[in-house]
Parts: structure tokens; C-alpha cells; sequence
């Protein structure tokens, strides 16, 4: 395959290049980003779900902008309060009407115990950077003054948000630091040199600050709104594909190093060799995460939207920015291990020791790999997804901690309130028809504003729950009876079972189509029918045994009693679309090689070429991907920790045994149709 390699082709030329890039990437970061949009809804979700158009009918009503700061009020033991305890309750609220929209705070509301008191606190959320001031505000007035043994925790959702907020707070840095340790380290260790891994480093932090500008600038425009989780992923899925594609690259330009005196005649033909898989795989990684554009989440979107940014822009300094600074310091960037003409490669003999031994044996190889990772997928049974608002924190926020506490003395779902949206004249059966439905504990018809009622209920179940979520389906079924109602069931339990819901919806659309990107892909650039079906059921399996590991790494090491709704969908996206990454290297030189002679010595050849490279790609992604476990969300250390298995399984297992095991029992059929002995003759001229 041709690739244009002139900003290789001397000294000069690569300096320009780099300074033109400084220059641009200056002019990039100079530019202020436009504001960020604000989502019709907070959940982002369309209004076809009840509660999301709930939401927006909510607007419309006096003080739509009002939601409670409760504050729990209760003794560390689980004693009553006393009455000492009871007037430090009344005092506190008294203080705590500053913060209160109106200036007011209801009374103290205490347990049928007595063990917790309950104060409501009506918050402004018009302003969202000033909920968090707010509910700190809350917090230290309610804290004060405590008698020994006394504790206030401050819930509901300004709270929940606050505590959100929070957690992210500098999560970012500690996210970039650790992922740019890891990369550093593990660079480190693979080129064995003082000065070459810096600079893969500068170009893969560079692409990252690069991308996380150009989202700012780009995104508003397309009306998407980035989150702190879609930045942390992209930042990691930026270090990994940038990565990976300078360890491929550098790999065959210290090969070319070896038979050329010119560096730059080196790096050209290291270009016109790599370019193809590297263009392959960036296309098949943009392409799908690009997919998630169909998606309903908006968290997905703009997953999808930063990363396909992330991923283009580490391809374009891969093929590029990478190239020029190479050449531009010359071959001693390798010292102490600098490669000479002449010099026979020192890597390679212990993979090549792995393809022969899978060569000699390759169908009792190939079933025992086959048969390993079948028996981890054992491992999805029964899996379970769907997390409750209080199990989506790594470390127990405290709105979190005083929504336990309330629920030890008060409806569980009283943090959480069920908001239905209905007409004036049709509230009062509303309300009938929601206090007759078990798992309802109270209904309380609230504002009305034109031809908008609103109506409260408070559950017996946890926020989050499988018991909350049978409750509201059953409410939005009862609901829907009620002729001229025109009900509609909201509030935050009922946008997270809308979530869960269009998870479900947002997998079975999306899942077929990123198989049917990755299929044609490979299809694309292997020019075969067989092999592409091979690589996708490779790849296929994989998921399936990194998932059953790492179900049972969180239900029995770890205690997590489900997976988060979006895990699934994004587990798959980037095991799929970045293991075929492996599979894409290896079967590409493989084709290369086959041409020259056959597949079996063509995939043994490839084995034993790439077989370091591919797998100090992928321990290093694997290890990125492991960093969002930093992070505080149960479900990015659930992304992470399915990604790195199934990376670790791809790279070790499926690209090591199980792909050449398949070449070496088919041979040329590998590649049916097509044989490898009519590669192009542009291929065969890049060798010459």
C-alpha cells in the first residue's frame, strides 16, 4: 500500500512539520471554546420516555427549579433521640432557613422510633455551580454543635449531585498522571532506552491535550454535551490507541534501521508498511464508537463523539507527528540497543518458538485455547445488570450513607420521590389509583399551574432497586387505565429505570451494527471472506470469556451485586473495535508474508515479527484501561477491568495460539476466495 511519506524524506523536512505542529496545536488551544449546551432534560434521554417528558411538563410549574436538601438527623448507635437531641434538631433548622428558597424550613419530621429526625431544606437549582455551595453550606450548619454521638447527613438529589461532583474533582489530573505512569513505565521497559521512550510519550500526551481541546471546541456545535466520565474514557482510549500505533510503527522502523543506512529511507518504507493496519484500525475504532451515535443515553453519544475525535487525531500524529520526531534524532534514540545495518534482530526468537510449537500441533493447541476461554464465558452465568443509586460509588459519598440511614426508619423511597405529571381534573384518581398499588407507602397530590398537576408518592423500596422499578411499571400500567389522564411517571427512580431500559434498547441496535463495521473492515482490507469471520468469532469469544471473568472477579471478590446498565454495550465496543486491532497487525504482515511464500510460513513469520510488539501493545493497553479504576464510579472500574481481561486474553491467548492455530490447520483456505499469492504488486514493490 502506498502512503505519502515526504515529511520523512530529510532533516529539514521533519523540523518544518514539527513546528508547523506546535504552531497550529498553539493556534487550536488559543481559541475559546463556545459554551457548553444544557440538555433539554438532565438525563438526556428523549422525551419518548415517561420520564423525561415528566421533566420537561416539571418546568412548567411554579418553582420548577426547587428540589429538597434533606437532612438525617440521627444517633452513630441507632439509639432514639433524646430530647436534648430533639431541641438540638430545632435549633439547627432555625439555622438552616438561609438556605431554604423563601427563607422557610418545615418542622422536623421524626421517625414512628424516634431514631431519625427529618429536615427538608427547599434548594435552588437554577444556578447548578451553586448547588454545590449550597448543600456545603447545609452541611456545616447542620453539623455544628453536635452533642457526642450525634451525626446530620445531608441527602437527596442537590446532594447526590454535590457528592458527584465532587468525587470528579481532580479526578481528571489523577487520571491523566496515572495513565501517563503507566505508559511511561511500560515504554520504558519495552525499548529499554534512557531517551526513546519520551518521545512516543510527548507525541501520545500531546494528541490527548489535543483532543480534549478540539471536543471543547467541536462538540457544542453538534449540540453534545460532555460529561466527566466520557472525558476520563476518552483521555485513557486516547493514550491506548496512540500508544499502540507508535509501538507499531517504531517496531518496523527499528527493523528498516537494520537493512537501510538511511534513516529516512527507514522510516518511509517502516510508513508505507505500517500505514495500512494502522489507517485499519483507526477507521474500525472511529466507525464504532462512532455508532453510539444512534445511541438514546446522551452519556453514550458523547462517548462516542469525543473518542472518534481521540482516535483520528492519535492516527493523524501517528502517521505524521510520531515519524518526523523520530527521524529528526536519528537512530542513537535507541542507545543503548541501537540498531546497525547488518544487525541481526534480537527480537522475535521466543514468539517464533511459539509458532513453531503451535505449527507442530495446531489443532490439540488451538481446542485447548478454544476450550479455556469457553470455560471462563461459563463464568456469565448468572450475571446480573442494573446497579441502585447507592451501590454506583466506589467509596460511599455521604448522600449516599444518609440515604441508608433514612431508610432504616422512614419509606426507604423517601429520599427519591416518584413525581407524576397529570391534568387538574384527573389528580384525584390519580392519587386513588397510585395509594391502591402495593409497594406505594404515600401520595400527595402537589402544584398545579395551568393544566398541570403534579402528584408525589414515595415508595417502600431503595432508590435504584429492582422492587422500586416493578413498582413504577406498575404505577405507569395502573396510570394508564385512567381515561383523560394523560399520566406520565417521573422523577429520578423513574429515570433511572428509563435508563436501564434504553441500555437495553441502545445494546441490541448497536452491538449488531459495530460487528457489521468491524466485519467490513477486514473484509476491506484482507480482500477474503473466511478470515474476516474467523477474526470477528475470535474476537466474539473473547468478550464473552473476559465478561464471565470479570463476573466473577465483581460477584465474588469484590461483592458488586450487578453490572452497571452501560457496561455491557461499552465493554463490548472496545474490546471488540480495539481487540481486532491485534488481529488486524498480525493478520495484515501474515498476508504480507504469505505472499512471498504460503500462509502457514506466512503466519509464522508474522508471529514471530510482530509478536512483541502486539504484545507490549496490549499489557500497555490493558494497563490504561485498568487506571479508570481511579476513577470513582463503580461502573468505569467495571469498563476497565472487563477491557483489560479481554485485552490480556486477545493479546496472549486468541492472537498468540488461537489465530495462527486456525492458519496453520486451514493453510491458504485461510484466506478464501482470495489466496494470498495475489497481493498487489505495490505490496510486493515496498520490499524491493
Amino acid at each position: 500500500m502506498k502512503f505519502p511519506t515526504g515529511h520523512v524524506a530529510s532533516r529539514g523536512r521533519a523540523l518544518l512539520l514539527l513546528l508547523l505542529v506546535l504552531l497550529v496545536t498553539g493556534a487550536i488551544f488559543a481559541v475559546p471554546a463556545p459554551t457548553a449546551p444544557k440538555a433539554l432534560v438532565s438525563s438526556g434521554l428523549p422525551t419518548s420516555y415517561q420520564s423525561a417528558e415528566a421533566e420537561l411538563r416539571q418546568q412548567k410549574l411554579p418553582s420548577p427549579d426547587v428540589s429538597p436538601a434533606l437532612v438525617v438527623y440521627s444517633n452513630v448507635d441507632g439509639s432514639a433521640l433524646s430530647d436534648p437531641e430533639r431541641n438540638t434538631v430545632a435549633s439547627q433548622s432555625a439555622g438552616l432557613a438561609k438556605y431554604a428558597v423563601g427563607g422557610q424550613v418545615g418542622p422536623a419530621v421524626f421517625s414512628p422510633d424516634g431514631t431519625v429526625a427529618l429536615v427538608s431544606v427547599p434548594v435552588s437549582t437554577v444556578d447548578d455551580a451553586a448547588v454545590p455551595k449550597t448543600v456545603e453550606g447545609i452541611r456545616a450548619v447542620a453539623t455544628a454543635d453536635l452533642p457526642a454521638g450525634m451525626q446530620a447527613q445531608v441527602t437527596g438529589e442537590p446532594a447526590v449531585i454535590t457528592d458527584l461532583t465532587k468525587v470528579f474533582e481532580g479526578a481528571d489530573t489523577k487520571l491523566l498522571a496515572a495513565t501517563a505512569t503507566v505508559v511511561a513505565v511500560l515504554l520504558l521497559v519495552t525499548y529499554r532506552s534512557p531517551w526513546l521512550w519520551l518521545v512516543p510519550l510527548t507525541v501520545v500526551g500531546i494528541s490527548e491535550q489535543l483532543t480534549t481541546k478540539l471536543v471543547a471546541l467541536i462538540a457544542p456545535h453538534f449540540g453534545i454535551v460532555i460529561d466527566p466520565a466520557a472525558a476520563g474514557i476518552t483521555s485513557v482510549l486516547v493514550f491506548g490507541a496512540a500508544t499502540d500505533y507508535a509501538l507499531l510503527l517504531i517496531a518496523r522502523y527499528r527493523d528498516q534501521l537494520r537493512t537501510h543506512e538511511s534513516r529516512f529511507e527507514a522510516m518511509s518504507i517502516a510508513l508505507r508498511k505500517t500505514a495500512e493496519p494502522i489507517l485499519a484500525s483507526a477507521i474500525t475504532v472511529t466507525l464504532a464508537l462512532l455508532s453510539l451515535l444512534f445511541a438514546q443515553q446522551e452519556g453514550l453519544r458523547a462517548i462516542g463523539f469525543s473518542g472518534a475525535v481521540g482516535v483520528i487525531v492519535a492516527m493523524l500524529t501517528g502517521l505524521f507527528v510520531l515519524p518526523a520526531a523520530m527521524v529528526v534524532f536519528g537512530r542513537k534514540l535507541f542507545w543503548p540497543f541501537t540498531p546497525n545495518v547488518g544487525d541481526e534482530p534480537r527480537e522475535g526468537k521466543f514468539w517464533g518458538r511459539i509458532g513453531e510449537a503451535v505449527r507442530q500441533r495446531p489443532l490439540v493447541v488451538g481446542s485447548v485455547a478454544l476450550a479455556a476461554l469457553l470455560v471462563l464465558a461459563l463464568g456469565i452465568q448468572g450475571l446480573s445488570v442494573g446497579l441502585s443509586q447507592n451501590e454506583q460509588f466506589r467509596v460511599k459519598p455521604e448522600a449516599i450513607a444518609g440515604q441508608e440511614t433514612l431508610a432504616k426508619a422512614f419509606p426507604a423511597g423517601s429520599s427519591s420521590p416518584v413525581s407524576i405529571m397529570t391534568n387538574p381534573q384527573s389528580a384525584q384518581a390519580v392519587v386513588s389509583a397510585v395509594t391502591a398499588l402495593p409497594g406505594v407507602a404515600s401520595v400527595q397530590a402537589g402544584p398545579t399551574s395551568g393544566n398541570i398537576t403534579q402528584v408525589n408518592a414515595i415508595l417502600d423500596a431503595s432508590p435504584g432497586t429492582q422492587e422500586s422499578f416493578d413498582t413504577i411499571r406498575a404505577m405507569r400500567y395502573a396510570l394508564a387505565d385512567i381515561s383523560g389522564a394523560d399520566a406520565v411517571v417521573g422523577g429520578n427512580d423513574a429515570t433511572r429505570l428509563d435508563g436501564k431500559d434504553a441500555a437495553i434498547r441502545d445494546s441490541k441496535v448497536i452491538i449488531p451494527i459495530i460487528l457489521t463495521i468491524v466485519f467490513i473492515v477486514l473484509l476491506l482490507l484482507l480482500r477474503s471472506v473466511l478470515a474476516p469471520v474467523l477474526l470477528v468469532a475470535t474476537v466474539l469469544v473473547t468478550y464473552f470469556a473476559a465478561l464471565g471473568a470479570s463476573w466473577f472477579i465483581f460477584n465474588k471478590m469484590l461483592g458488586y451485586p450487578a453490572l452497571d446498565n452501560q457496561v455491557l454495550l461499552l465493554s463490548f465496543l472496545f474490546l471488540v473495535a480495539l481487540g481486532v486491532d491485534y488481529n488486524i497487525f498480525l493478520a495484515t504482515r501474515a498476508r504480507e508474508e504469505a505472499a512471498l511464500s504460503d500462509t502457514r510460513d506466512g503466519m509464522l513469520t508474522a508471529l514471530r515479527a510482530t509478536g512483541g510488539v502486539i504484545t507490549s501493545a496490549g499489557i500497555l493497553l490493558a494497563a490504561v484501561f485498568a487506571v479508570l479504576g481511579v476513577l470513582p464510579l463503580v461502573a468505569l472500574a467495571q469498563v476497565g477491568l472487563i477491557v483489560c481481561i479481554g485485552v490480556l486474553l486477545d493479546t496472549l491467548v486468541v492472537r498468540t495460539v488461537l489465530v495462527p492455530a486456525l492458519a496453520f490447520i486451514l493453510g491458504d483456505t485461510f484466506w478464501w476466495p482470495a489466496q494470498p499469492h495475489e497481493a498487489e504488486p505495490e505490496l510486493l514493490e515496498v520490499d524491493a
